[in-house]
């Protein structure tokens, strides 16, 4: 079991995405794990062959616990075709399933007798259970499941599981995402109740003309389809990721009475979540995207935190977080460091204020920068030149849109 957060101390497997046979590759998802925070997809950091799975569908486990086998990539190149989920048929009268099957069909309450089998001899498989579920749930009621946060398999039904049957769960106790959401909200709570109370913060702030940004961006975004244009806070996410790679003392963590620096930036990304509660998805190695890279990182990151089905890998530990208020926000927001981290950098929203040049004054599009700072870690002149050093870049945002150009 991954740890997905350092205040994550058990998980439970809420579906395998693999059998024993399967052979898997480096990103693969192998399973979804339920966290406090959200459903979890974990990947794969290595390739090769399952051998067993050990822990079951709706078995919770603590952080740590053998999850199942693994064989090397040796034995992946050598297999010719995945192992059999299902054994041979002693007679043919029998129905015969593994027990993966059987947990999953007492886990959506299907009774095996009434399943007809696509296998040798008629033997179940898993995708015959799984074909049974979708006949016994109603549309409406699946709707409504994933709107309340509501588990399926929860739910009790004589027959088939209707809306009605849905409603009647969620209105008699708080839904899972009540849940996920309340206790997010107080462990976020007793964060920066320690973050306060250890770390010696120092605040910084610095006005960022953008013209050069959105001139650039007009450019840019003309024609383009609308999900892969690009927006100011993916311009400003590229050039934090750059200057943190330049001014030491902001990128790493405190450890053991020191600073320790990260060798890539593992940018963080606050999410706010519908309904309350906050996910910090990470962006790996930050520094090396070119701007569209990190808008489609960003825009995935936070598609998937809200749908509450975020990667593992984007749940590692930030080297340093950005808090970003958008365009509906405040002019300036002024964050709480998340420890071991030693720096968050505050986005408030761009907007047109008055701006003087070469001794004229317009209106300019400007967003303010704020930077909190763990003062074990860094100082204000230091901080100083964090913040130019990012001024520096959104004045030429097409230098961070080619590889190699950074």
């Amino acid at each position: 079991m991954p740890s997905l957060g350092a205040d994550m101390d058990a998980g439970t497997i809420v579906e395998w995405k693999v059998h024993p046979g399967d052979v898997v590759h480096r990103g693969d998802i192998l399973a979804v794990i339920d966290t406090d925070k959200a459903d979890i997809d974990a990947e794969s950091f290595e390739e090769g062959v399952i051998g067993e799975l050990l822990v079951g569908e709706g078995e919770k486990v603590p952080v740590g616990t053998v999850l199942a086998t693994f064989l090397g990539a040796d034995v992946a190149q050598a297999t010719a075709a995945p192992i059999p989920e299902v054994v041979e048929v002693p007679a043919p009268e029998q129905r015969v399933f593994s027990p993966l099957v059987r947990h999953l069909a007492e886990r959506e309450h299907v009774d095996l007798h009434t399943v007809h089998g696509s296998g040798p001899g008629g033997a179940i498989r898993r995708a015959d259970v799984e074909a049974m579920t979708r006949r016994r749930v109603s549309p409406r009621a699946r709707r409504l499941a994933a709107a309340h946060g509501v588990d399926l398999a929860g739910v009790p039904a004589t027959g088939p599981i209707t809306g009605a049957d849905v409603e009647a769960v969620a209105g008699r106790a708080p839904t899972r995402t009540e849940d996920r959401q309340q206790t997010m909200q107080q462990r976020t709570a007793a964060l920066m109740e320690r973050s306060n109370r250890e770390i010696p913060h120092y605040y910084l702030a610095l006005d960022c003309e953008l013209s050069s940004v959105i001139a650039w961006l007009d450019e840019r975004n003309t024609g383009v389809a609308p999900r892969e244009r690009v927006v100011p806070g993916a311009v400003i996410l590229a050039a934090i990721s750059r200057a943190a790679m330049e001014v030491r003392g902001f990128n790493g963590w405190w450890q053991d009475g020191a600073y320790v620096e990260s060798p890539t930036v593992q940018l963080g990304c606050v999410v706010a979540l519908r309904g309350g509660g906050l996910l910090v998805p990470v962006i790996a190695a930050a520094e090396t995207l070119t701007v569209a890279e990190t808008m489609a990182a960003m825009y995935g990151s936070v598609e998937r935190a809200r749908s509450g089905r975020l990667r593992s890998s984007e749940l590692v530990q930030p080297s340093i977080t950005v808090s970003s208020l958008g365009d509906q926000g405040a002019d300036a927001v002024y964050g709480v460091i998340y420890p071991p981290q030693v720096a968050l950098v505050g986005v408030g929203r761009v907007g047109e204020r008055a701006w003087a040049r070469d001794g004229l004054i317009g209106a300019r599009p400007v967003v303010r920068l704020t930077l909190a700072a763990d003062h074990r870690a860094s100082d204000g002149h230091q901080g100083s030149r964090f913040l130019r050093a990012i001024e520096r870049w959104l004045r030429d945002p097409a230098t961070m849109d080619t590889k190699g150009q950074s």
